[in-house]
């Protein structure tokens, strides 16, 4: 949305409640996609007129940016992001079983550094019922023209010995609709749920998703889906370099870096220090720099042959050229479509394609993980 975005839609989410406002910019997209004139608007507004594309998971994409999980946890407004010139669409977080969050108030926002807080705690109405959205809006307006991904989470009431069978219910529930599947062991807002990052917790639920995986290929006579593992930003390096060898020895076909972090910068305002003191996952500029540093870290510890999705605080094209650098070949935003609106995608995609040509890149491939090449 740009200049317009900044001047008449921002200053108004600040007296709103933010779990309110997502809900009603999500009301708002899914309303203005649903007949051919208002959707025509949105794509002439805010779909990309360039292409920089990337192969990745045997797929081309138009070009690497999507959003990341949690903005469309329903799957209701499949036709809105597609309009925007999304590149692939994430639902979720999914669990197994119904679940109605945290309670409220749980997301917060201090604007002047770009930052939210969450504490959700993976509300959503359940795998089954996700799963008949998703068949419903397939039978009335086909497929998305673009990859639709789903990231997975643990049920809070299911213990976390029993997790494998929860992310497997769930990934068999979704698979007819969904072309890559994302298992988050890294939401802080789910009790233990990071415990399963680690070792054979994390093999076992990669096995158990392997296995849906393979019965459903083999049942539909097609090939098996991209499964990925989800992050968290506040690892040490030998946890990370652990994590990143169970999932691949696992089979994994990549790996999402990062989710939200419990670390907190140092507040520079009463606002800031009432939202930093809130219990919960933080997103935004202040995550920026960890997560592109664990990007860069991956590739090393992968050389470069892991494809590894880029999410944390891009909210500029020269965000998403740091991470291209670092070694992400996919690039996902939450915190930075509530600051800058549905017109990030234009100008990351515009200035990809500017960043590409200035820096003598013949194509977005060849540009991942130029950091490294350049000993940056």
């Amino acid at each position: 949305m740009g200049i317009g975005y900044r001047i008449l839609v921002r200053p108004t989410l600040r007296v709103q409640d933010s779990e309110k406002a997502h809900s009603r910019a999500l009301l708002m997209l899914r309303a203005f996609s649903s007949n051919p004139i208002t959707r025509g608007a949105l794509s002439f507004l805010y779909r990309p007129r360039k292409k920089v594309p990337i192969e990745c998971f045997g797929q081309t994409y138009h070009h690497p940016f999507g959003n990341a999980a949690g903005l469309d946890k329903r799957a209701e407004a499949l036709r809105g992001w597609e309009a925007i010139g999304l590149s692939f669409i994430e639902i979720g977080g999914v669990t197994e079983h119904e679940q109605s969050g945290n309670p409220k108030p749980r997301m917060f926002r201090a604007t002047s550094s770009r930052t939210l807080v969450n504490r959700m705690g993976f509300n959503n109405p359940g795998s089954k019922k996700v799963a008949l959205q998703l068949k419903q809006h397939f039978a009335k307006h086909g497929s998305p023209s673009v990859p639709l991904w789903a990231n997975l989470g643990k049920s809070k009431t299911t213990a976390l010995e029993n997790a494998p069978n929860d992310y497997a219910q769930s990934m068999n529930r979704l698979w007819d609709y969904c072309d890559v599947f994302v298992i988050n062991v890294s939401s802080p807002n789910t009790p233990n749920l990071r415990e399963l990052q680690h070792d054979s917790a994390l093999e076992s639920i990669i096995h158990s998703c392997q296995v849906i995986n393979q019965n459903n290929s083999k049942r539909t006579k097609s090939k098996s889906k991209p499964l990925l593992v989800k992050i968290a930003p506040d690892l040490s390096d030998e946890q990370l370099l652990a994590i990143v060898q169970t999932a691949q020895a696992a089979g994994c076909d990549g790996i999402v870096a990062t989710n939200t972090t419990l670390e907190r910068p140092v507040h520079n305002s009463k606002t800031e220090e009432k939202v930093f003191s809130q219990t919960g996952g933080l997103s935004g500029a202040p995550l920026n720099q960890r997560s592109t540093d664990m990007i860069y870290q991956i590739y090393s510890m992968t050389n470069g042959k892991w494809p590894i999705i880029g999410v944390g605080g891009i909210l500029s094209v020269d965000d998403a050229w740091k991470k291209i650098g670092a070694g992400a070949c996919l690039l996902q935003a939450y915190s930075g479509f509530v600051f800058e609106g549905a017109g990030l995608t234009k100008s990351i995609v515009h200035g990809l394609d500017k960043k590409l040509k200035e820096n003598g890149f013949s194509s977005l491939q060849e540009a991942v993980g130029f950091s490294h090449r350049n000993g940056e």
